[in-house]
């Protein structure tokens, strides 16, 4: 008779997983393509004051923001300085230009040759795009003073660095995905983030502590209530019942089969992507200005910096708005890609109660939008957190929902694969 365990899920998992050489070897691979990411952020490039930049990226909220993603390659300007970000912004625009353009159209519906040709023309768009983010932020480091004057070679070599910094991450997030566990261009940014933590956390801590003395317990009680917020939400999706009727011909007889089963709809389908989105727009008019402010006699370009700090009621009420709206935009444009309504028709599946085509479309869409509007509040109070935080209780909250967001989704989803992983393998034992 077999002997049952009686230890907890998550210890028999992680023991399942130690025994099981493929799975772990895919784990310490991703394992070294960390180590790897993290090296090259602490490679640094050269013409750059480091105690000027530390202040620079210190006093500007949202630059500090940014480095927090890139795990403090970019406070370091290091060659890992745009980290995958110029990759991100390549793949959006195509997303949003597939549905646009017909040649890229085509080529989507062409299975996954077509993707591959699509992935190729991406990889290739974020060379400029990694060019040019390299330039404008070598130059308003250059206008901060950060940098000395630095002659054309030396400009052209370190944008050239930046670039291959950035070909180099999304070759490892690349490696990940192939050869490791989860979203390799996920987990390289989620790396990033993670190890950076435990100072934020210290940091934060003392700051609550020091401002109040109930600062250290609302400062938990937020984390750990914004940690069950994305949680809840990531997971939240509504189901939506299918069925199916197929026909098959055996032996000179006609036979009908059916079944049932959900489409399951997540409430955020957009994911991260809306708030990348926003803060690249929001950080726009800052940067902007910092070409034209004069630090002696402050002019109109000194207000617009001003109005563009994290820390404002006008950012953040701006941020909120155009969460939701790129949140309601981009949902619907990924939703009419998957053609859900041709898809059902094509495999004989229906939604019960509601006839196939046009109306199963009109069906869809409706709920789509009814879901996605609460995902994008979702989203949308997820970024402005940490301001209401502080005007509530005093304590700045040095954790970034949005960076907790990405940590949280990553997590999650990585897990999910790693159980995936693990039920394969114990079907596949089964069988033997």
């Amino acid at each position: 008779m077999e002997r049952r365990t009686t230890r907890p899920r998550l210890v028999q998992a992680m023991m399942d997983i130690l025994t099981l050489p493929d799975l772990r070897r895919r784990i310490l691979f991703t394992i070294g393509i960390l180590v790897v990411f993290r090296f090259i952020t602490h490679v640094p490039l050269p013409g750059v004051d480091i105690a000027k930049l530390q202040e620079f990226f210190g006093r500007n909220l949202l630059f500090g923001m940014l480095d927090l993603f890139s795990g403090g390659a970019m406070e370091r300007f290091s060659v890992g300085a745009l980290g995958v970000y110029p990759y991100i912004t390549a793949s959006i625009i195509m997303q949003l230009l597939v549905p646009v353009i017909p040649s890229l159209q085509a080529l989507s519906q062409e299975g996954e040759l077509g993707q591959q040709r699509i992935n190729r023309i991406t990889h290739l768009a974020t060379i400029p795009l990694a060019a040019l983010q390299g330039y404008a932020m070598l130059a308003l480091l250059r206008s901060q003073g950060v940098t000395g004057e630095l002659v054309p070679l030396t400009i052209a070599n370190i944008v050239i660095t930046m670039v291959a910094g950035t070909i180099f991450l999304v070759w490892l997030g690349e490696l990940i995905t192939e050869r490791g566990i989860g979203n390799g261009i996920s987990i390289i940014i989620f790396g990033g983030i993670v190890t950076d933590l435990p100072g934020i956390v210290g940091r934060g801590i003392v700051a609550a502590v020091g401002g109040q003395p109930g600062g250290l317990i609302a400062y938990i009680i937020i984390t750990l209530a914004m940690v069950m917020l994305i949680v809840i939400f990531v997971e939240a999706h509504r189901r939506i019942p299918v069925q199916y009727a197929r026909s098959t011909f055996r032996g000179g007889r006609m036979y009908r089969q059916s079944g049932s089963t959900y489409i399951p709809l997540r409430v955020n389908t957009a994911g991260m992507i809306p708030l990348i989105f926003a803060i690249a727009l929001m950080q726009l008019p800052g940067t902007i200005a910092t070409y034209f402010m004069n630090s002696e006699t402050p002019n109109f370009w000194n207000t617009i910096y001003k109005l563009f700090q994290s820390n404002t009621a006008a950012y953040n009420g701006l941020y909120f708005a155009l969460v939701i709206g790129f949140t309601l935009f981009y949902t619907m444009v990924i939703f009419e890609q998957m053609n859900l309504p041709q898809t059902l028709q094509q495999q004989g599946g229906f939604v019960p109660g509601v006839r196939p085509g046009k109306t199963t479309a009109d069906y869809l869409n409706r709920i789509i939008r009814r879901i996605t509007f609460g995902g994008a509040l979702f989203l949308a109070v997820v970024a402005i957190i940490p301001f209401i935080a502080q005007k509530i209780t005093g304590v700045n909250l040095v954790i970034q929902s949005t960076a907790m967001l990405i940590a949280v989704g990553v997590a999650l989803d990585t897990m999910k694969q790693l159980e995936a992983q693990l039920t394969m393998r114990r079907y596949e034992g089964f069988l033997k």
